[in-house]
């Protein structure tokens, strides 16, 4: 469930992220648009950081890293 909840942040993320390149171009960044979807795309990715955060503290996530 975890992991879902990640990809789901993640891909919120990228959605973000192209709003705010066509708010960029269309409103030719005189709009608030594009800083509110600044905003939003920093706190999806401070929630993401979050939910890998709990699932290695929790056990959920775990490295399987040799090195």
């Amino acid at each position: 469930m975890l992991k879902a909840a990640i990809l789901l942040s993640l891909l919120a993320t990228a959605a973000s992220l192209f709003g705010g390149l066509f708010f960029l171009v269309r409103d030719a960044g005189h709009s608030r648009r594009l800083l509110q979807a600044l905003y939003l795309r920093v706190g999806l990715a401070a929630l993401t950081l979050a939910l890998v955060a709990w699932g290695f503290y929790s056990g959920q996530l775990v490295s399987r890293v040799t090195w």
